[in-house]
């Protein structure tokens, strides 16, 4: 009988230290594994990474980039089938 309240009491008491520190971890504060804390910022650097690039886009989008296509080996090509340019 007196093993069983000294459980009773060794657990009473873990009960009562354990309870406060529990409470202060609050809803969103719960321990994450370092795998979770990893892939959170994995997935910040994502996001902020696609900001990045579409401010960019935004940024050079009417810029009037030249979209004609250059062939830097036209000098070097024959045009009519003779020996090429050396």
């Amino acid at each position: 009988m007196k093993r069983l309240i000294a459980i009773l009491a060794a657990l009473a008491g873990f009960a009562a230290l354990t309870g406060p520190l529990y409470a202060q971890m609050g809803k969103r504060e719960r321990i994450q594994t370092p795998l979770q804390i990893d892939e959170a910022q994995k997935k910040k650097a994502a996001e902020k990474a696609e900001k990045e690039y579409e401010a960019t886009m935004k940024k050079t989008q009417g810029q009037g980039v030249d979209r004609t296509v250059v062939d830097p080996w036209a000098n070097m090509r024959a045009v009519d089938g003779s020996q090429p340019k050396h």
